[in-house]
C-alpha cells in the first residue's frame, strides 16, 4: 500500500489530520489505561458516544501519529475524520474548524474544499435536523449505514457476528452500554484509524484485513447512497468524501505489498 499514486492521492488530506485530532472523533478507550495525551484520537469534547469500542489490552497506547510514516498517518487521520462526521451532527466549533479544510485538484483534495464550503453554507440547528434525519429518524432514518444491513438487509446478522469474532482476536470489544453494534460505520472508521495509528496491539496487515472482510464489501456503497440521499445537503459532501477515500483504500489494497 506504498505506491506512488497511492502517497499522492492521501496526502491531500493532509489538513484533516489536524482536523480530525480536534473534532471530538469517537475514542476508544482501555479499562487498564487512560488515554495518552498523544493519542491519535484525543478529544476536546464529550458525548454519549465517547467510546465506541473498548480494548482490554493496549500494548502500543504510547503510539502517536509520529510513529507512523506519511502515508499511514494520512489514513489514519482521514478515518478519524470520516468517523467524527458519521458519530454525531458537528457542533459549532467543529463547523468552524471544518470550513477551513482546504484541498488541491486530486479528487481527494477537492472533496475536503467541498466540505469545507458545505460546513461554511450550514449551522448548527440545520445540521443537526439533516443528521436527524438521514441517520435516527422517527422509527428510522433515510440511510442504515450498518454493515449487517447492506449485506444482509437486517440488522444483527451474521456479517456482524463474523465482525466481532474477528475483533476479538485483536482484543477489540464493543463498550458494554454503547448502544450502536460495531458494524456502525462511524465505529469502523473509528477502528481503522486506530489500527493504523497503533492504538491496538495488532499484527501487520490487519488493518488490510479488516477493511478487506468487514469493509471493502459494503461501505463504499454507503457512501454512494449518502452521496444521492433526498434529506443529504451537507453530508453530501461526507458522501463524496467517503466514496473517493475508499476508491483509493480499495484501489491500494489490491497493490502488492
Amino acid at each position: 500500500m506504498r505506491g506512488q499514486g497511492l502517497h499522492q492521492a492521501i496526502s491531500a488530506g493532509g489538513e484533516a489530520g489536524e482536523l480530525a485530532r480536534k473534532s471530538g472523533a469517537p475514542q476508544p478507550l482501555s479499562n487498564a489505561l487512560p488515554a495518552p495525551a498523544n493519542d491519535v484520537l484525543p478529544r476536546e469534547t464529550s458525548s454519549d458516544a465517547d467510546s465506541m469500542v473498548l480494548r482490554a489490552d493496549v500494548d502500543r497506547a504510547h503510539l502517536g501519529m509520529s510513529d507512523l510514516d506519511e502515508v499511514d498517518a494520512a489514513r489514519a487521520q482521514e478515518y478519524a475524520l470520516l468517523a467524527a462526521l458519521l458519530a454525531r451532527a458537528p457542533d459549532a466549533e467543529f463547523l468552524g474548524r471544518l470550513e477551513k479544510l482546504r484541498g488541491d485538484a486530486s479528487p481527494l483534495g477537492l472533496a475536503h474544499a467541498a466540505v469545507a464550503e458545505a460546513a461554511s453554507g450550514t449551522d448548527v440547528e440545520r445540521i443537526n435536523r439533516e443528521y436527524f434525519d438521514l441517520f435516527i429518524g422517527l422509527g428510522r432514518g433515510e440511510l442504515m449505514p450498518y454493515g449487517s444491513y447492506y449485506l444482509s438487509g437486517f440488522l444483527h446478522e451474521r456479517p456482524l457476528a463474523r465482525l466481532r469474532q474477528d475483533l476479538a482476536r485483536f482484543g477489540i470489544e464493543r463498550v458494554e452500554n454503547h448502544p450502536e453494534p460495531e458494524d456502525h460505520a462511524a465505529i469502523l472508521c473509528e477502528i481503522m484509524a486506530a489500527m493504523i495509528g497503533g492504538r491496538f496491539d495488532a499484527p501487520p496487515g490487519a488493518d488490510h484485513e479488516i477493511f478487506q472482510k468487514h469493509l471493502a464489501p459494503w461501505i463504499g456503497r454507503f457512501f454512494a447512497d449518502l452521496e444521492r440521499a433526498e434529506g443529504a445537503d451537507f453530508y453530501r459532501r461526507i458522501g463524496t468524501l467517503g466514496r473517493v477515500f475508499i476508491q483509493i483504500e480499495t484501489e491500494a489494497s489490491a497493490l502488492p505489498s
